[in-house]
């Protein structure tokens, strides 16, 4: 149970004889009744709609309501209509913000077009494939050292799971990409999980610290921005402050908004599905044979797997801009509509054995763990797939029986579906 106080939408009742997934409690309760209540959802015709549930800090107050989107095509529709579901209005997560504290913690996800696919363009060509494909010898090295440490560390051969390798991979991945010195990589840890944390007690849980860690990172971030700009290195943030696209470079604000979506969403979901993804094979030593007896071959289907499985950001929500019907449903300008990609991913339409992990499973149709395609299909997907994979490679070779050893801690978020704490022995 959530000891964070919310406020509600007035005047604004959940469906009747639906779960309320507008609760704290839903998102902290039991995930297989979690899972029992998006079935009914998907089964459920139209489109039901839920009242607005903040935080009692929140300086934002409650909005209207929305929509929510559960099954796999109603995502996949509204994701690739851009125009009709927009990003700014608003931005991404459910409840309202301004365009300039919208674009501060989200940069480019919570844009549209022109200013979206100008932002994007400058940031992928730090992304191109010679950059991510330099990249490989730092992944695979990190993987190496943390294994190395984990073993070195922990004689009994018992250890966190997160804090000794899923927490640290990733992070160590976009700190050397970045060009971020080690010794400021425990500080971009805690600044990450203040930031994704807002619910969760442990990790301050307000927004009074969420909007203090953003501005703490933010300055950081505009520093190296600036530093780079003066002073190119071999890292991806001097090629990102010097790419242009007609002349046009991002600006030191821009660069820091960036950062913050890159540290944050780089590391926390790519820690996120690594975890899962132990759990899920630990729970399933039969998918987790036949993966490592022929690594290669199942890699890609295995990631999509883990990833479909995780899906470690739950929704976002975007803006209905005209008129229009999803679903059965009138949709009027203005609404808001929040896709849950967590229950699009289970999705009895789309998937034979929905709530089986099999690594086999094809890759079409496609999970929507790194978005549901259109113009916000993630940025990173392709380098965070090279993780996973170089991840439990790494274990596959050096700790072939490692294994989650009790229930993961949960993060108490209805928007990441986090793990803090994960026991493992090998």
């Amino acid at each position: 149970m959530s000891d964070v106080p919310l406020t509600s939408t007035p005047d604004v009742e959940p469906p009747a004889g639906l779960p309320d997934i507008s609760v704290m409690d839903f998102w902290t309760g039991d995930r297989a009744a979690r899972r029992t209540a998006f079935r009914q959802l998907r089964d459920t015709p139209g489109l039901p709609f839920y009242p607005e549930r903040m935080l009692a800090d929140s300086p934002i107050p409650p909005g209207p309501g929305y929509y929510a989107l559960t099954r796999h095509d109603d995502i996949w529709h509204a994701s690739r209509n851009a125009q009709l579901f927009c990003s700014s209005r608003g931005g991404v997560n459910i409840g309202d913000l301004n365009t300039e504290l919208s674009e501060f913690f989200g940069s480019m996800i919570s844009m549209d077009d022109p200013k979206h696919f100008r932002l994007r363009s400058i940031v992928s060509k730090g992304f191109t494939p010679k950059h991510i494909g330099a990249l490989e010898g730092q992944i695979q090295r990190a993987a190496t050292n943390l294994v190395d440490r984990m073993i070195a560390e922990h004689p009994d051969r018992r250890a966190d799971f997160v804090e000794a390798f899923a927490g640290p991979f990733p992070l160590a991945i976009i700190c050397s990409m970045m060009g971020i010195p080690e010794t400021d990589t425990k500080q971009i840890f805690d600044w990450t999980n203040t930031i994704l944390g807002v619910g969760d007690p442990e990790y301050g849980g307000t927004y009074e610290a969420l909007l203090q860690t953003a501005l703490e990172i933010f300055a950081y971030a505009q520093a190296l921005g600036e530093d780079r700009r003066a002073n190119p290195t071999d890292d991806i943030t001097s090629a990102l402050m010097h790419a242009e696209l007609d002349g046009d470079r991002l600006t030191a604000q821009e660069f820091g908004s960036f950062f913050i979506l890159l540290v944050v969403a780089g590391n926390e979901t790519t820690r996120n599905a690594i975890t899962h993804g132990l759990k899920a094979l630990t729970d399933h030593p039969e998918q987790r044979d036949l993966w490592f007896a022929d690594f290669d071959t199942h890699a890609r289907t295995a990631v999509e797997e883990i990833v479909r499985w995780a899906t470690p950001v739950i929704h976002f929500r975007r803006t209905v801009t005209a008129d229009t019907e999803l679903s059965g449903v009138q949709l009027h300008e203005g609404d808001k509509i929040v896709m849950f990609y967590e229950s699009a991913n289970r999705d009895e339409r789309v998937y034979e054995r929905p709530d089986e992990f099999d690594v086999t499973r094809a890759v079409n149709p496609t999970q929507v763990g790194f978005g549901a395609g259109g113009p916000h299909f993630c940025l990173g997907a392709n380098l965070a797939r090279r993780e996973i994979t170089v991840a439990f490679d790494e274990i596959r070779r050096r700790l072939p029986d490692l294994r989650a050893t009790g229930e993961p801690d949960y993060l108490q978020s209805n928007f990441i579906n986090g793990i803090k704490r994960l026991p493992c022995a090998w």
